[in-house]
């Protein structure tokens, strides 16, 4: 059986580069300066504020992959490291690879790609009428979409939902938060123009996902 591992990371618009209306209604249920704190900080995990600026995909049972991302003013060759390809182009340009990817394979597997990334990226790909090659929320119980953390809550039964890094603690497994960068890192790290960083960043999360699946399996 084919299958294929992706994640993403995203990146939030500046709340003042908002039009007043979208600022207005983003801040309307705040009521302290945290609260707007908050709101500011959270506009990278959403598709009408923030955009997808890295996709990583790795073949569980190959262990090759890719890794395609955005890295605007900067001129970075297409390289392959290990069995991983790298390469670069604007967000429609990376949707469409992922597009063109995912296409040959049965199987997808993510961590909560039902709850972020696949949303995320439908909603992304329609803004650039991008048409999906693959549906890539089917029904939950069919195994085509193997989401290991409906699985590991056993489709919400749990009373919590971990992270992905307390999963990987909790089997031992190396976690990319370990190399000191989260997601909430992503979009700073993106201002600065560390675009490689995100890019294994997004690597290392979708081999902790092949490693967490093994214990799944």
């Amino acid at each position: 059986m084919s299958r294929i591992i992706f994640d993403i990371e995203t990146s939030g618009k500046d709340f003042d580069s908002l039009d007043k209306s979208t600022r207005e209604y983003m801040l309307r249920w705040t009521e302290t300066d945290d609260d707007i704190k908050d709101v500011k900080e959270s506009l990278s995990f959403y598709p009408l504020t923030g955009e997808v600026i890295t996709i990583g995909i790795f073949n569980p049972d190959t262990d090759k992959g890719a890794v395609y991302f955005q890295s605007p003013e900067t001129q970075t060759a297409p390289f392959e490291e290990n069995g991983i390809k790298f390469e670069t182009g604007t967000e429609m340009e990376i949707l469409e690879k992922f597009w063109n990817t995912v296409k040959s394979y049965r199987e997808i597997i993510t961590f909560n790609g039902r709850g972020f990334d696949c949303p995320f990226i439908l909603i992304r790909s329609a803004v650039h009428k991008i048409k999906p090659t693959k549906d890539l929320m089917p029904n939950r119980y069919n195994g085509v979409h193997i989401d290991l953390l409906d699985q590991l809550t056993f489709y919400g039964a749990s009373r919590r939902r971990f992270s992905l890094d307390m999963w990987c603690k909790t089997f031992g497994i190396k976690s990319p938060k370990e190399e000191g960068i989260t997601g909430y890192d992503i979009k700073s790290l993106f201002a600065d123009k560390r675009y490689l960083d995100i890019a294994r960043y997004c690597l290392g999360d979708v081999r902790a996902t092949k490693e967490l699946l093994g214990y799944w399996e």
